[in-house]
């Protein structure tokens, strides 16, 4: 089927694009001048305005997360228990994140009890069969299960930039089945560390797939039980019940009846300016204020982006990166003093003892 161009509808999965912008740049943080770690903030704006500029989308949404529990914590209260707490600087940015998908006068979607790949899920399946072409924004692997004719994953590459169309074609050349809808058979036998969900002890992804491919589904395993060998045949005959479980929480629900997909709702329509240039002022994006802003300057620099160029490229943000509030040699006074003989030195000992905390450089004397 050809794509609908006329009816083209982007879902970014709000956490996964943000936690990815946080630490493409935790080598190298953006601050502003008040201290406010900025990185997250100015990845996922970058990302979002290069998603509206390139992939011109007539309707778009961005998805989050609840910070309450969903039907999987219910049904297994150690589900992505071993996670580490969230850090501050990111908990921090969520809030201006918000304010400037608002400012692109983007819906922000969520909904209680599930999680934001169910929301997609369900816009999506619901958006295909109003006509539209869906593109899911997110490097997550499980939703691979949702894509269909005109549901495809729009995924940003890890290193080098760029991003890749997942879709129907990708899913079941990668995956070696004949409907998307196994993929979920897979993940339940391969299990997930990530969200510390059991799958089959021995089983990873090419042997999930290898038997999937030959028996169809996990139904299709059992009833064939007796051709498998071993130690396989063992641990599969003992994982009945944490495949049912595994299978329950990797399936994405595509029917939540408290989600909506109304058209009008994810049109897109023209920016608040004012509400960006607000908040650009707040957070010191300068040059995206130039960039994005009309009756603007040409910026001198582009920012960088989870797409297009790397995220964490050493001239990505430079104008953002300016003002830090940390001290460094620029910024402090300071003399040189030639620590040359054993009594210097000792003196210096002495003096560092007594500071909290110090750093030096080395050099070799010529």
């Amino acid at each position: 089927m050809t794509p609908n161009t006329d009816k083209k509808l982007f879902l970014l999965d709000a956490y996964a694009l943000i936690f990815r912008a946080y630490y493409a740049f935790i080598k190298n943080p953006r601050y502003n001048s008040k201290g406010l770690n900025t990185s997250a903030v100015l990845g996922f704006t970058n990302t979002l305005e290069e998603v509206l500029k390139k992939e011109t989308p007539t309707h778009i949404a961005v998805v989050f997360d609840l910070p309450e529990p969903t039907f999987r914590h219910k049904l297994d209260p150690n589900y992505k228990a071993q996670r580490p707490p969230t850090p501050e600087d990111l908990i921090k940015a969520v809030p201006y994140i918000k304010q400037i998908i608002k400012g692109f006068n983007i819906p922000i979607v969520s909904q209680p009890g599930y999680e934001a790949d169910d929301v997609i899920g369900t816009l999506a399946k619901k958006a295909e069969k109003e006509g539209f072409t869906v593109y899911m924004m997110t490097p997550d692997k499980d939703y691979a299960q949702l894509v269909s004719e005109n549901i495809s994953m729009f995924k940003p590459k890890s290193r080098g930039g760029g991003h890749s169309i997942f879709g129907l074609k990708e899913c079941l050349e990668k995956y070696q089945i004949q409907d998307p809808k196994q993929f979920i058979d897979i993940l339940a036998l391969w299990g997930d560390a990530s969200d510390n969900r059991k799958g089959v002890p021995g089983i990873g992804e090419k042997t999930a797939i290898k038997l999937i491919n030959k028996y169809k589904s996990i139904t299709g395993i059992y009833k064939n039980i007796h051709e498998l060998k071993g130690k396989q045949k063992e641990n599969l005959e003992n994982s009945i019940e944490i495949l049912k479980l595994s299978k329950t929480l990797v399936t994405i629900p595509t029917d939540i009846e408290t989600v909506e997909f109304n058209e009008k709702t994810f049109k897109l329509d023209p920016p608040n300016y004012e509400a960006l240039k607000d908040v650009f002022a707040e957070l010191e994006f300068n040059a995206l204020a130039k960039r994005i802003l009309p009756n603007a300057p040409p910026p001198e620099f582009e920012a960088g982006s989870l797409f297009g160029s790397p995220l964490a490229n050493t001239s990505a943000g430079a104008e953002e990166k300016k003002i830090s509030p940390f001290k460094t040699i620029e910024t402090v006074e300071h003399n040189y003093v030639l620590v040359d003989t054993f009594e210097k030195r000792k003196k210096l000992a002495q003096k560092l003892e007594k500071c909290e905390q110090f750093c030096f450089d080395t050099k070799q004397q010529d």
